[in-house]
């Protein structure tokens, strides 16, 4: 069981427990506790501590805890129907609305129900991460002379140098960024390079954080598809002359949620066409590091042949190592990069320092190539697994594409005149005990077929994975007989 399943678990019993107790009265001990109900002291630990952060219970530091006094009459709601008016645009003629749907990317955030398994998850799997690495880390980390002090606005030097190295033997600490993460290196980069009301080019379908923070700038997303080898080139620059952007974000390596791999023979292209479009190309290398062992050698990134300052790269350890390692970088070259550094300022300052000197710790051990070689072969392990049980138990869900990196696959549903209906389908499969991903929101117009994505970097292993497709079929199957049903005169 997930730990934090076991911490919800005893937290409910503990909550449905507390009326035994008067107010101010002290509970059990977490000795007592421990034996009671067979957890960990971390287990029991977490669980005080939720009931603490509900108002329920009160710790004091060496007496334990206690059932917590009831809070005063709650005032009624005010009155707060003014903000829809003030929220709803400035009324100014040709004003976008700055709309912010987070919907799409809590697809991937939101922890399912108990006992459901995690087909929807875009993190990797506790049993995948590092944590002894990451703990050990942390705590050379905090011995650092001045580990608590101020960073640099931009990021330790060192830091930056590590990341620099990784894009290309042409980029310096100089032309690096440290951030809060990927998703706010997106942000940021949006923000920078495009005004608001202005279109931006993405790829077709495309990661939903990102047209998320798009849309909250105020930017009018246009869709290029991608194929098998990446986005087209002849449609990017159709897109550009049609559209005038002066922004294209794409995925090349490893492309969420295809897989795919921009081709060779596209790469120098892309960065042709945007420069003739007098444009930027914002890179996401967000899956560099999860690349699988049959993998073979990697393309560079864009940025790294790349010498006019076109590319504007992103990237993370946050993918590779935990979701709350929010550690990632921006580099680029020329203006836009004081710009980049303007915004970021701005909103955050600075990453925490104690952040950042603990991820300097991890890439810097001999732990982070053995974990990345680990993962390597899991991941390849996990995507094996779920293929062949896809192929095994629902034949009649496509998949076209085996990518050798990242964490999830892209599956096509029947068309809608097969009486396929993916919003049925998504819900079925939550009953049915297993939570998928819907694709809808991955496409920024209408999609062309019903689709879903099914992540295997997120789940146990092999048998979690059996198990989650069996589930998968018996809610697939209810939705063609229950379609079925509904087309019956």
């Amino acid at each position: 069981m997930h730990e934090r399943s076991s911490v919800a678990d005893l937290a409910s019993n503990l909550r449905s427990e507390l009326n035994r107790y008067s107010p101010g009265e002290k509970l059990p001990s977490s000795r007592s506790l421990v034996e009671r109900f067979r957890a960990s002291p971390v287990t029991v630990s977490r669980a005080i501590a939720q009931l603490a952060t509900e108002g329920l219970v009160v710790t004091r530091p060496g007496a334990g805890a206690f059932r917590a006094h009831p809070r005063g009459d709650v005032p009624p709601p005010g009155d707060t129907s003014w903000q829809e008016v003030s929220l709803s645009g400035d009324g100014s003629p040709g004003a976008v609305p700055r709309t912010v749907d987070a919907s799409g990317v809590l697809v991937s955030l939101a922890a399912p129900p108990t006992g459901v398994i995690e087909f929807n998850g875009g993190y990797l799997h506790s049993s995948l991460q590092p944590e002894r690495a990451l703990a050990a880390a942390l705590a050379r980390a905090g011995r650092r002379p001045g580990a608590w002090s101020r960073p640099p606005t931009d990021g330790l030097t060192e830091l930056r140098a590590w990341f620099a190295r990784e894009i290309g033997p042409a980029f310096t600490a100089a032309d690096v960024l440290i951030t809060a993460g990927g998703q706010s290196a997106l942000a940021t980069a949006l923000r920078a390079l495009a005004p608001a009301g202005a279109p931006v080019l993405v790829e077709s379908p495309t990661y939903p954080g990102m047209l998320a923070a798009a849309r909250a700038a105020g930017l009018r997303p246009v869709p290029v598809p991608v194929d098998a080898d990446g986005v087209r080139p002849d449609l990017l620059a159709e897109a550009f002359r049609a559209t005038g952007a002066r922004v294209f974000v794409c995925q090349p390596l490893f492309q969420n949620p295809t897989g795919t791999v921009l081709a060779e023979g596209r790469r120098s292209e892309v960065v042709r066409i945007a420069r003739e479009a007098g444009a930027f190309v914002v890179e996401d290398d967000f899956a560099r590091f999860l690349v699988h062992d049959d993998a073979g050698p990697l393309p560079r990134p864009l940025a790294a042949d790349d010498p006019d300052g076109v590319v504007v790269h992103v990237c993370s350890l946050t993918k590779a190592a935990s979701p709350s390692l929010r550690v990632g970088a921006l580099a680029a070259r020329g203006p836009v990069l004081e710009r980049l550094r303007a915004i970021q300022i701005v909103d955050s300052f600075f990453v925490p320092r104690p952040l950042q000197e603990a991820a300097l710790e991890l890439v810097g051990s001999p732990a982070w190539g053995r974990h990345l070689r680990s993962v390597s072969t899991e991941l390849r392990a996990r995507r094996t697994a779920m293929t062949v049980a896809l192929r095994q138990g629902l034949p009649g869900l496509s998949l076209q594409h085996i990518p050798v990196g990242g964490g999830c696959l892209w599956l096509r549903l029947p068309d809608a005149e097969a009486g396929t209906d993916e919003s049925a389908m998504v819900a079925a499969a939550l009953r049915a005990g297993v939570a998928v991903a819907p694709g809808r929101p991955y496409f920024c117009a209408e999609p062309p077929a019903p689709q879903v994505r099914l992540s295997f970097c997120a789940v146990a292993g092999p048998a979690e994975i059996a198990e989650g497709v069996r589930r998968l079929r018996t809610a697939w199957e209810g939705t063609l007989a229950t379609s079925a049903d509904s087309l019956r005169p």
